[in-house]
């Protein structure tokens, strides 16, 4: 299980090594994506609190990255956070996330991507619940879920 200081690590030492990267040009990107996906995952935009489809799913499943489809985050770790995006706990393995240290915007956060693809997700904080104590704050546009079919 990831702490906040494994995360703090990761961002000052370097993050783990994916499974495998994919690389496309800005053009192929866009040509994928929708204009609002592009703008978010990989212009590393956001969505207004409470307006992302996925901030209510409960459904089964994976959540994948909305670029290069690697899984990122399980439904059995999502929660309920208040604050109006997707909210999570741990990724769906160690190395699916990449962290940097976001300076942006007059704060220090810790901006969460892919580890696959750098799709900007959003970013984690040391205030989720027990027992990591971590928020995956998510943008819904990044993301596709994988509903499981009972």
């Amino acid at each position: 299980m990831l702490t906040w200081n494994d995360i703090i690590k990761f961002t000052m030492q370097g993050n783990p090594t994916p499974d495998r990267r994919v690389e496309k040009t800005e053009e192929e990107w866009k040509a994928l994506l929708t204009p609002e996906q592009f703008r978010i995952a990989r212009m590393k935009g956001t969505e207004p609190p409470g307006t992302g489809d996925l901030c209510h799913a409960h459904e089964a499943g994976k959540y994948n990255c909305v670029c290069c489809a690697t899984p990122l985050f399980d439904s059995t770790i999502k929660f309920s956070s208040g604050t109006g995006w997707p909210s999570f706990t741990q990724p769906i393995k160690r190395n699916a996330i990449k962290y940097h240290k976001d300076t942006t915007h007059g704060m220090v956060r810790v901006e969460v991507m892919c580890n696959t693809c750098d799709c900007h997700l959003g970013h984690v904080f040391p205030d989720g619940p027990e027992p990591s104590g971590l928020r995956y704050c998510v943008n819904s546009e990044s993301m596709k879920l994988d509903k499981v079919v009972a």
